[in-house]
């Protein structure tokens, strides 16, 4: 079904969140009710897509700071001349190893990502999808009393896990498609509500994933991985989730506190280029 907004058409991707947006060229600049119309489609749809957009890397940079200021990644090597775009590049015969597996864009952070902005340049003829999952939804389907329990508790992330594996620890300081550099947020361990509140919306949602949250606060490991692995297995129901299928000069946005995401690995013959640029946070609530 297509909902009518006053400046563009929205088409849902599921009943769960996610859709396609038309009737905007992001080359141009946003007049104020085309930026409304966009962010209100953002906080309601979690995840929002839009097609056949030939834009520059100044041109998404300059869409991406409607939305606020620009993080320079700490561990991630950005572009050259644009430090704030991390260009992931996938060559084609190698496995994808970024952003592989359910994760909210690091939670590690003390004020975590707001959301990112991804443009594709080259994408697989097949595979390469991007996958997104409703944590608002992931909250509200929870038992009362899980809720209940969930209300006031905190967890620990961190980026430790993730970033010394086998796969990162090959990209750092290489030469290869993605580069990374150590960073002394690797070690840090930061606290996040379990549950947080959108701060426009005011709509509560799940915030633990299995990439970034280490255990819960004043509880030990042992005894944090049975409830965080069936939050984490919860959060990314089927019923959940969105499909987005990447095609050339397609840009996708999505809203990192109330959406995870995953990138499939399924396309290990083919080449893929994405250019991502996300949006500092603010601390969570």
């Amino acid at each position: 079904m297509v909902h009518s907004f006053s400046t563009i058409s929205v088409t849902p991707l599921s009943s769960a969140l996610g859709a396609e947006l038309d009737g905007i060229d992001l080359s141009q600049p946003l007049e104020n009710t085309q930026f409304e119309d966009i962010q209100n489609a953002l906080f309601t749809y979690g995840a929002i897509g839009f097609r056949d957009q030939t834009l520059s890397h100044q041109n998404q940079i300059d869409f991406a700071k409607r939305f606020g200021t620009l993080e320079v990644h700490p561990i991630v090597k950005g572009m050259e001349a644009h430090p704030e775009i991390i260009r992931m590049h996938k060559p084609a015969g190698t496995p994808a190893s970024f952003g592989v597996g359910w994760h909210s864009d690091n939670s590690f952070f003390e004020k975590p990502s707001l959301g990112s902005v991804v443009y594709a340049e080259t994408v697989p003829p097949v595979g390469g999808d991007t996958l997104f999952a409703n944590q608002q939804l992931a909250y509200d389907t929870l038992s009362e009393g899980m809720q209940e329990t969930l209300d006031g508790l905190v967890a620990i992330h961190s980026a430790k896990q993730a970033y010394t594996s086998p796969t990162a620890l090959e990209k750092y300081d290489s030469d290869g498609p993605i580069s990374y550099q150590k960073s002394d947020v690797i070690e840090k361990f930061v606290e996040h509500p379990v549950v947080i509140k959108h701060p426009t919306t005011g709509k509560k949602a799940l915030y633990v994933n299995a990439m970034f949250t280490h255990h819960f606060k004043g509880w030990t490991m042992e005894e944090s991985r049975p409830l965080l692995e069936f939050l984490c297995a919860h959060a990314t129901r089927e019923d959940f989730q969105c499909r987005f299928k990447w095609e050339k000069n397609s840009l996708v946005m999505w809203d990192n506190r109330i959406v995870q995401h995953a990138a499939l690995n399924d396309y290990v013959d083919y080449d893929r280029t994405l250019y991502r640029v996300t949006l500092n946070g603010t601390t969570l609530n």
